[in-house]
């Protein structure tokens, strides 16, 4: 078996690997949350509507700053959803994973 097979032996592993299981349940799940989805669509819309309002030569300033708090809220409404959280949570889990085992062969490969 050569490197490259033995690293998409890793991968294959990785995907085994309950963390790797609980961030496909729960992304499924955070997209099949229409209210989740709805608060990320509106979040969006308000960082267009800043981005536009910016870009203009003469920018409304107490525009800027409603749409601004408008933002805020759409952001702390979004990572108050259940699923989202738990989506965050899932994806820290498994990247904490992916990164040990990246830290592991690099280390290896310089030598330790």
């Amino acid at each position: 078996m050569d490197i490259i097979e033995l690293a998409r032996e890793i991968g294959r592993q990785i995907q085994q690997d309950e963390r790797y299981v609980h961030l496909q349940v729960a992304q499924q799940n955070s997209d099949e949350d229409m209210q989740l989805q709805e608060l990320i669509g509106a979040f969006n819309l308000k960082r267009l509507a800043i981005s536009n309002e910016s870009q203009k030569e003469n920018p409304d300033e107490d525009k800027l700053q409603q749409l601004n708090l408008e933002l805020r809220k759409c952001y702390t409404d979004v990572l108050e959803n259940e699923n989202f959280a738990a989506y965050n949570a899932a994806k820290n889990d498994l990247d904490s994973l992916v990164k040990r085992v990246t830290a592991i062969v690099t280390q290896s490969a310089d030598g330790e």
